[in-house]
């Protein structure tokens, strides 16, 4: 199969409005009703470094990241979702599947929660819904995730996941004007199983 007929294969749907994420969370896309996420999330002080969220928030920065949201889904080259709780419709934080590689075969995810809305398992549900569709739907053969060392939370969500982790890329990424080590992790689906004759 040559590269031309790949890269067709993987041409990503449009989504519908929501999806469900687990029992307790839903995916849905960006509005500006999600502007407080937006001020909580620029209040972080790790948030603004690793995402494009304002990290001096104003309503005209808090809009222009909402349309930066919807222009790239427009365009293909990501879906970025709000985790929203179900039981209250409470946004909780954003995660994106990331496509540049998609030529390549593999995908980029991200994700943030709310610092007063941590260890509920909303990432952990988030993250494994995208990385099913798109792994599944999607028919995309890798997805990867890229989180600093000391970041042991984020490392324990990616495990909870199915994401495996495969190495430590050093100095792989510029973070608050440094080089920062990331390591990498990976999630494919497994190779199906072939009968021995």
């Amino acid at each position: 199969m040559d590269d031309e007929s790949s890269a067709e294969e993987l041409v990503v749907p449009r989504l519908a409005a929501a999806s469900p994420a687990g029992e307790e969370f839903v995916l849905r896309r960006w509005e500006m009703t999600d502007l407080p996420l937006v001020q909580e999330a620029s209040t972080d002080p790790y948030i603004p470094l690793t995402t494009s969220v304002p990290p001096m928030y104003s309503r005209a920065e808090g809009e222009a990241f909402v349309r930066r949201q919807w222009t790239r889904a427009e365009t293909g080259t990501g879906y970025p979702f709000v985790v929203e709780r179900r039981s209250d419709a409470r946004p909780l934080g954003g995660i994106g599947l990331w496509l540049r590689d998609l030529p390549d075969g593999r995908a980029t995810i991200g994700y943030w929660i709310s610092p007063r809305c941590r260890g509920a398992g909303a990432a952990g549900t988030a993250l494994n819904a995208v990385a099913a569709w798109a792994l599944g739907e999607l028919r995309i053969p890798r997805l990867q995730l890229f989180i600093e060392p000391w970041n042991t939370a984020s490392c324990r969500t990616a495990e909870r996941a199915g994401f495996t982790r495969e190495g430590l890329l050093r100095s792989w990424q510029e973070i608050g004007g440094q080089r920062r080590d990331m390591v990498l992790y990976g999630r494919v689906e497994p190779a199906p199983l072939v009968a021995s004759v």
